[in-house]
Parts: structure tokens; C-alpha cells; sequence
């Protein structure tokens, strides 16, 4: 399964990516976001929990995952793997690159599936990835963006 949301934002990049790294705040931030709590941390790496909404109309299904994070801020990169939860061996690439007039961000989730045997393949490429990781993926990426400005795909 791979998934590729983008966004470009008018705004500084570094602003941008600020933001992507600042997990801790994404509640405060994002509305579909239930909580954040880094559970370590040390100088390279940190291991965040995360609880997210998806919703289905009315309905609010909730997600969490925890993950090892590490954050590049020289190359404007972001990176999870995903330890814990439906989606453990996900992993995940935040990128912000300069553009003209502002910030063009690239989220990748590349996985090969929950170990469920013969469902792994269509419950991740049929229903985790386009219903949950791009629905869930979309929503971070233009609440982040709002921040900044409007948004402009």
C-alpha cells in the first residue's frame, strides 16, 4: 500500500515544517485529533502515541498508532515507523520543500499490510490506505496548511 497526499502552501517552508514536527500540538491545531503523547524521547528519536477521528458522516471512527519519530531539520523531513497498533511496519514520510511563493509538503505512507493472511493485501490497499491513511493523511495535511494560508493544490 502507498499513499501520496500533497499540499502547497503559500508561506515559508521552515514555517511549514515547524508545524509538521510539532506533534505535541497537532490537537490543539487539527480537530480530527484526539490526542498526542510522546511516550520517549532522546536526542534522534522520539516514540509518540496517536489517536485520530475519521469521520463517517455523523460518525467519528477513532484511530491510534504509535511510532518511532525522527525529525530532520536540515532536509526538512519528517519520518515515522509505525510500532505499534493496526498499522505496525508503516512507514512515513513528511517532506517540505521551498517553492515559489511558499511550502509544497509531500506525505508518503508506504506499507505492506496488517498481518491478517490472505486479507492483508485488500484490507490494506482497498480499505486502510484509501479510507483511513488518505482520509486521515488529507485532513492533517490542509488543517496544517490553513495555518499558513489558504490552501492551493
Amino acid at each position: 500500500m502507498r499513499t501520496v497526499d500533497t499540499l502547497f502552501a503559500p508561506g515559508a517552508p521552515e514555517a511549514m515544517f515547524a508545524l509538521a514536527a510539532d506533534v505535541e500540538a497537532w490537537p490543539r491545531r487539527l480537530a480530527h485529533y484526539r490526542y498526542v503523547r510522546v511516550l520517549e524521547r532522546d536526542a534522534q528519536v522520539a516514540i509518540v502515541e496517536m489517536s485520530a477521528n475519521r469521520p463517517f458522516g455523523p460518525v467519528n471512527w477513532p484511530t491510534w498508532w504509535t511510532s518511532r519519530m525522527w525529525v530532520d531539520r536540515e532536509r526538512l523531513v519528517v519520518r515515522y515507523e509505525h510500532i505499534r497498533g493496526v498499522t505496525t511496519g508503516m512507514r512515513v514520510e513528511w517532506k517540505v520543500e521551498a517553492r515559489e511563493g511558499g511550502a509544497f509538503v509531500t506525505l508518503l505512507h508506504e506499507w505492506e499490510g496488517p498481518r491478517w493472511g490472505p486479507l492483508r493485501y485488500p484490507a490494506a490497499e482497498w480499505i486502510i490506505g484509501p479510507v483511513f491513511v488518505h482520509g486521515i493523511a488529507s485532513r492533517t495535511l490542509a488543517g496544517l496548511g490553513r495555518h499558513l494560508g489558504p490552501r492551493h493544490d
